[in-house]
């Protein structure tokens, strides 16, 4: 090189050096990078199950770590207190009475210790239920702005192939489609359910589920890295199995290994004369339930801190929106202290969840909010954060909160309702109104978290303005036409 040539190169990097942002004659300013999401949602898990929310026993040391990047919002619910309406809300944006996945797609049958008998299933509405095509999800929405989008876990909106996630804007789909399954067999009351892509499969039958799907989210993540991508974990753990043998069903399954990490509740394992399906049987006590409980947590746990510590190796941790939280309140032997209730109840127990969500340098870390927040946000957030268009035509339900996250403004959010057939729920700035078969009242949430003190007959001008309200979002969900398949016009 010679003397002139040299002089000239170092001015233009001197030039570069001052002036970052300026670009030779004829390039293009390279944008930022889009934004990847990684969504997490655990099943049925306690308000009180992770060690950020206040536990003292079940070992969550990754979502710890999660929320000492992030937030933790004390103030989150769901749309639906249990799994199947609550998804499709969270992937529609949609309150359930406007999608028209309004309750479970599930057969009742299994409860009573009912086996299918061969081919039966097929015509059951388990098997022919569905989300309405004409609903678009979160996935279809971004894969227009460029995103690839896979889904690794439970997806419980329809069985038949026009339902299933590769319809709905889904690349990569490996998991189960119906509510729930045994965590080793990866049947339903004796049914597979295991899917990969369009097709049933059976080739890993007898491995831990949660597992498989660290297995199938960490490949997704290696071949898709360089990509802006979605994806989706929706694990099963804590969800209980679902399995007719009586020591099983309706209770969560862990390793061993796992187990092995809560040697208090080994030591008191055993077993109890129990009722199922009208016959009493020996079936493991509450300490064995319990066991098995947190071990699946800590084993879904130790998953995610796979995906984290990916995230960290690749080098796009700081370009990744994480969310976690539970699809509704606990069940079975959840921990949903202090709240009133648990999963399928109109109580803070069944509808508020734990939610961590991180993004670093756009959201503080280590930091918590109270705000009144919902997962009917989730949709819009992520479209304002992607840069995604929403949907055309569609009503969406919430607002994006990322400026609610980062502390520089309130909550829009004043109110939010439920209903679970005959079951209703309100909440209207800190009043919750709850009419169910589990329990009446009117209760202030600033000053009755737990909802013990129903204060209806001492606040009658508040009931009656927390019931005109519920009553107008009725009128609206009613005039909004919700579409199938519980209902269609």
């Amino acid at each position: 090189m010679t003397c002139r040539k040299f002089t000239i190169t170092l001015a233009l990097c001197l030039t570069a050096a001052a002036h970052p942002l300026a670009k030779p004659s004829g390039q293009v300013a390279v944008s930022p990078a889009k934004p990847n999401v990684l969504l997490i949602v655990s099943d049925d898990q306690g308000y009180r199950d992770l060690g950020c929310f206040g536990s003292g026993d079940v070992q969550t040391p990754h979502l710890d770590r999660l929320a000492a990047g992030g937030i933790r919002l004390t103030s989150f619910y769901v749309a639906w207190p249990a799994c199947t309406p609550s998804r499709g809300a969270l992937l529609t944006g949609r309150y359930p009475q406007r999608n028209g996945v309004y309750d479970m797609i599930r057969n009742e049958a299994p409860d009573y210790g009912y086996q299918y008998k061969p081919g039966e299933y097929e015509a059951t509405f388990e098997r022919i239920g569905g989300m309405d095509t004409r609903e678009v999800l979160l996935p279809r929405v971004l894969k227009a702005d460029g995103y690839v989008s896979g889904i690794f876990g439970k997806w419980d909106l329809g069985v038949h192939r026009r339902y299933l996630p590769l319809a709905r804007g889904f690349d990569d789909f490996y998991g189960f489609v119906n509510t729930g399954i045994d965590y080793y067999t990866h049947e339903r009351y004796g049914v597979p359910s295991m899917y990969r892509n369009n097709s049933p499969t059976t080739v890993d039958k007898g491995t831990y589920c949660t597992d498989l799907f660290e297995r199938e989210a960490v490949r997704f993540l290696k071949a898709n890295r360089r990509k802006p991508f979605f994806l989706y974990v929706p694990f099963n753990a804590p969800h209980g199995a679902s399995n007719l043998d009586p020591a099983i069903r309706g209770g969560a399954q862990a390793p061993d290994r796992f187990k092995a990490m809560y040697p208090g509740l080994l030591a008191q394992v055993g077993t109890e004369q129990r009722t199922r399906y009208g016959k009493t049987f020996a079936v493991p006590n509450r300490a064995a339930r319990r066991l098995e409980f947190v071990g699946s947590v800590t084993a879904m746990d130790a998953a995610i801190g796979r995906l984290l510590d990916l995230l960290d190796e690749y080098g796009i941790a700081d370009n990744t929106i994480v969310l976690f939280f539970s699809d509704n309140g606990g069940g079975g032997s959840a921990d949903n202290a202090p709240l009133r209730g648990r999963k399928g109840q109109m109580f803070e127990g069944g509808l508020r969840v734990p939610c961590i969500v991180r993004w670093p340098g756009k959201i503080p870390a280590g930091t918590a909010s109270d705000e009144f927040l919902t997962s009917l946000e989730v949709v819009p957030t992520l479209c304002a954060a992607t840069g995604a268009a929403p949907p055309e035509g569609v009503a969406l339900d919430g607002f994006d909160m990322l400026p609610v996250l980062q502390g520089k403004t309130k909550s829009p959010r004043t109110e939010m309702f439920w209903q679970r057939k005959l079951d209703k729920g309100a909440r209207v700035g800190q009043w919750k109104w709850v009419e169910s078969s589990r329990g009446n009242g009117l209760f202030d949430l600033r000053h009755d978290l737990g909802e013990r003190r129903d204060l209806s007959g001492k606040r009658p001008e508040i009931l009656k303005r927390v019931q005109a309200r519920f009553a107008n979002w009725k009128k609206q969900m009613q005039a909004a036409q919700p579409r199938g398949p519980f209902r269609d016009f």
